[in-house]
């Protein structure tokens, strides 16, 4: 029996873990910019935003939240652009109780196609930020708004409505109605973009194209039939170009000699912009192409928010309060408390101290920040820096040492679309006393083992 009881007493308990917090969250989201991917808004977002709960001082808060469309709504490109270009997307979690900050998870995705107007955009699969738990409480993590930027790639994207691979959306190049012919399928030798062009002899007749960028060029054929061709950037006259003559204003002798750049313009400030051509005779004038001209280094800092969409949460409003635990051998007080003789119980004084408010730009306190570190380049760092409350057990004599239990992380609070979690049990006191208890009952067993056989022994030589 007292073996029995001693091998119980070994198995230890092992604290349940606390499960992660689940939330699905819904967002819409609005155009903030000038020219902004949510066009056609309002563009639908599902979210869900996932992170441990069992959080311990030295550990990541790390928040991991996952992106997708909810509906048919989607953001769209505002221009046309070469590949390469880059949606990012950043959340914004307000972190609230023992601590007061911000975390903002951030994700890219970078677009290798070229761009067409209006062509759909693809979200990032997921945004992530950990920041390092530096002191023990209990903090509410609330998610907020998520702003969706669109970076656009330098370079050069032609705009030709010869096919609906260039435009799927119809003829993106408006033409002064009746006035122009379509001219399809011409042999590749003429280096036509995608072997088409349009002409008129019709003076005045015109074309244009409202594009965003820095730059925009007139391409066409060179050919002695033509005629001279006015040009207007944003209803301003800019010049003239004549495909009848070349590059340094000769006569040519060529015929439909395509994919000339005929007239171009690359200092704009980048932005919506409208070139618009004009036959400005009755001889023969093209329109093979617009290529739009991009050169981010031209990009001034404060258009960088051009395409800008906002999301906020349309969803029932959603948090979590967590208890971050400190570290495994570490007292509460922070002061190890020692044996004495007589048992007692403690009486708890509460004592307060107090910091100043920390700064959600990462200010730093000399006296409270000394220690604080990233794990992550986007970490807004999570900062003890609120007035708290610490009760201060007053040592009284005791039997032995005070052991210190330590309660797993929980969520306290289960919100809408959340999953249940409870709080994990204390882990089990050391078994001294129970064990000492086994050994002697085990000792106790043997020894009287052994005295009932030499009693027997006796009383069977006495009967001799």
């Amino acid at each position: 029996m007292g073996l029995a009881a001693a091998a119980c007493v070994l198995l230890p308990t092992a604290p349940a873990s606390a499960a992660p917090a689940d939330l699905v969250i819904d967002y819409e989201c609005r155009g903030t910019g000038p020219a902004s991917i949510a066009k056609y808004a309002p563009v639908r977002l599902r979210t869900r935003l996932t992170f441990a709960t069992d959080l311990v001082v030295g550990g990541a808060l790390d928040l991991k939240w996952s992106l997708a469309y909810k509906d048919a709504s989607r953001f769209t490109s505002p221009g046309y652009y070469v590949g390469g270009a880059q949606m990012n997307v950043m959340g914004n979690v307000q972190i609230s109780g023992s601590w007061q900050n911000i975390l903002q998870p951030t994700g890219a995705t970078t677009i290798t196609q070229g761009l067409q107007l209006d062509k759909e955009l693809p979200l990032p699969a997921g945004i992530s930020d950990p920041g390092l738990l530096n002191k023990p409480g209990v903090i509410r993590i609330e998610p907020k708004d998520i702003v969706v930027d669109f970076a656009p790639p330098s370079g050069e994207a032609n705009v030709n409505d010869g096919n609906d691979t260039d435009n799927p959306h119809g003829h993106v190049i408006d033409y002064s109605l009746g006035d122009w012919t379509p001219i399809i399928n011409r042999p590749g030798s003429e280096k036509h973009i995608h072997n088409d062009y349009h002409e008129t002899t019709k003076q005045y007749a015109w074309a244009e194209l409202k594009f965003i960028g820095t730059g925009v060029q007139y391409i066409g054929p060179r050919d002695h039939e033509g005629g001279p061709v006015s040009i207007e950037i944003d209803g301003e006259a800019r010049g003239t170009a004549d495909p009848s003559r070349d590059a340094v204003g000769d006569p040519v002798n060529e015929v439909h000699n395509g994919g000339h750049t005929l007239w171009e313009v690359r200092d704009l400030p980048y932005g919506e912009h409208k070139i618009k051509i004009a036959n400005a005779s009755t001889k023969k004038a093209w329109l093979d192409a617009f290529r739009v001209i991009t050169d981010t280094s031209k990009i001034p800092p404060n258009n960088q928010n051009f395409h800008r969409a906002t999301c906020t949460i349309v969803s029932a409003p959603v948090s979590v309060e967590v208890t971050v635990k400190d570290k495994p051998g570490s007292s509460p007080s922070g002061t190890p408390s020692t044996p004495n003789p007589t048992p007692t119980t403690p009486t708890p004084s509460p004592s307060t101290s107090t910091s100043q408010p920390g700064h959600n730009n990462g200010g730093n306190n000399n006296n409270h920040h000394n220690n604080d570190q990233t794990v992550a380049d986007k970490l807004v760092m999570v900062h003890g820096n609120v007035a708290t409350t610490t009760p201060t057990a007053t040592p009284k004599p005791s039997a032995g040492p005070t052991a210190t239990n330590y309660v797993a992380a929980q969520v306290k609070k289960t919100p809408f679309g959340g999953v249940p979690s409870g709080e994990a049990p204390e882990a089990s006191r050391q078994p001294y006393v129970l064990l000492a208890g086994g050994s002697v009952l085990l000792l106790g067993s043997a020894v009287g083992g052994v005295v009932m056989r030499r009693r027997r022994a006796t009383h069977a030589g006495n009967r001799r």
